[in-house]
Order: C-alpha cells, then sequence, then structure tokens
C-alpha cells in the first residue's frame, strides 16, 4: 500500500466523535514513526521539529502529525503534502492554530516552545501522482537559536554517496501497525543506489522514483524505515540534511525502501521562500 508518511484526518465531525471515544490521533493514520529504530534526545538533535494542530488531531501528542527541520532561525522545511488537503482534511490557510513544536522531544510534556507560523510556502509543483516536488517552507513567527539549525547538503555533497549510513528522525508508527512513540526516535539506514530505487519504484499508483529530486534509504533486508507520522521529518547524513521523509510502499519492508525528497535539489527554493 502507497504510504506518504503522514497523518490522515477525517471530516471534523466524525474526527471529533472519534477522538472523544479514542482520544488518539493515531488511530486515523494511513501513512509515515520511526520502525526499528530507538529513541532520541531532542537535545542533541535541536533541528528535528514537529507540525501539530490540536484542532485536527486531537490533544494526545501535542497534536503532532508531521516532521520538519529546522535549516534557519526561523525556517522549516517539511515535505508539502502535509500541507494537503488529504492530509489536513481542510486547506491549511483554515487550520488556526497550526504550530511547530521545537525542543520537544516528550509529545506528551510541555517542554520546548510551540511556534505559530508567519508565513507558508507550498511547492506549487508538487505532484501527488508521482510524489515530485514534495517541499514546504514554513517561517516562524520567532527565531530559534542558529546553532539549533542544520546544515542542508548541497549536490555533490559525499554526504549523498550510496552506502553511507543516515539517520531518520520521527514521532511516527514504530510498527507499521499504528503504534505511535511519544518520544522522539531514530533510526540507522543506508543511502540507497538510484539504480535500486527505480527498481523498486518504476511508476505506478504507489509513485516513480526521480533521481533528480529524490533519494532513498533503507536497508536490504528491511526492518528499519520511516513510516506513518514521519512526512517531512529529516534525514542526516555526515551532519548534514540530506533528505525529508517523502513516501514509499509499506513500512521497513525488504525491497521497498523509503523515499525522500532531496534537499540539495530544493536549495534554491529555500533560500527564496525561507525566513533565515
Amino acid at each position: 500500500m502507497r504510504s506518504l508518511r503522514a497523518l490522515r484526518c477525517l471530516t471534523p465531525l466524525l474526527l471529533s466523535g472519534l477522538m472523544a471515544a479514542l482520544l488518539v490521533p493515531q488511530a486515523f493514520a494511513r501513512d509515515r514513526v520511526i520502525v526499528g529504530g530507538d529513541a532520541v534526545r531532542v537535545e542533541d538533535h535541536p533541528w528535528v521539529v514537529a507540525l501539530a494542530s490540536r484542532d485536527r488531531f486531537g490533544s494526545a501528542r501535542s497534536g503532532q502529525y508531521c516532521g520538519g527541520a529546522l535549516v534557519g532561525k526561523r525556517t522549516v522545511i517539511t515535505a508539502a503534502h502535509c500541507l494537503s488537503k488529504p492530509v489536513l482534511g481542510t486547506d491549511y490557510r483554515n487550520v488556526k492554530d497550526l504550530r511547530v513544536l521545537a525542543g520537544r522531544g516528550d509529545l506528551n510534556s510541555n517542554t520546548g516552545r510551540e511556534l505559530p507560523l508567519r508565513k507558508v510556502w507550498v511547492n506549487p509543483d508538487y505532484d501527488s501522482r508521482t510524489n515530485a516536488g514534495d517541499i514546504a517552507v514554513l517561517t516562524l513567527s520567532r527565531s530559534l537559536p542558529k546553532a539549533s539549525a542544520v546544515p542542508m547538503a548541497k549536490a555533490g555533497s559525499p554526504s549523498y554517496r550510496p552506502g553511507t549510513r543516515v539517520r531518520v528522525f520521527g514521532w511516527g508508527d514504530t510498527t507499521g501497525n499504528g503504534s505511535y512513540a511519544s518520544g522522539l526516535r531514530a533510526a540507522w539506514v543506508s543511502l540507497l543506489k538510484d539504480t535500486v530505487c527505480a527498481r523498486a519504484y518504476p511508476g505506478s499508483s504507489d509513485g516513480k522514483f526521480d533521481r533528480k529530486s529524490m533519494v532513498c534509504a533503507g536497508l536490504t533486508r528491511g526492518g528499519r524505515d520511516a513510516c506513518q507520522g514521519d512526512s517531512g521529518g529529516p534525514l542526516v547524513s555526515r551532519g548534514r540534511l540530506v533528505g525529508l521523509v517523502s513516501w514509499g510502499t509499506g513500512c521497513g519492508d525488504a525491497g521497498r525502501p523509503g523515499v525522500y525528497t532531496r534537499v540539495s535539489a530544493v536549495l534554491d527554493m529555500v533560500q527564496k521562500h525561507g525566513g533565515g
């Protein structure tokens, strides 16, 4: 099954009724927590942030539904599909409590900061059919420490070398069966050759791998991957941000690696639309 790795939202009326009964936003997930990962401290990775809306996803786990990466004092990048109507159940402009959670490793706590957004830019060329161009740029209403931002890898960086061990971060499904984490987790995977990814996703209802705008990572045997709730979260290689969780089939399945937005392909967009 195709997985865009973000929580999906039901109609507000149905959602509110189910939330009252279940009190868990993850019950409505169709997409990508970290499978096969370990708990990590957000203090050690301050550039890992969460997108949240209690109005859309309830108060459990602070309303988290996607991830993101802090790349500047006021700039966060995430997946375009995290701002889409299929995920939010409405136009993102109607979600008045959309927030970025920074420094909150445990989503059941009130640590860190909840930052409103001053500006949202969603790539108008994002193709929901192929998943190409899955990038959005968020400008925070207030600045965070510059030292908290993660540097972005440029084209040709050794950080993209196939076989390199990389780490993916998030609060998503830890099993692929709707078991969502309240604490930040991370998993080590390996960057794969473009040819491997192209064979895994040659073009179908799942999407199509595009080496210019995407990168993929995983393990040959499977077992570690991003999953539902991780969309937009960072993939980091040698201290550089190389990808954002985007899509894939299943979670941690052998022969079905996770696919990420290639950060080097969107640098110009980030620089143009970011808030510094």
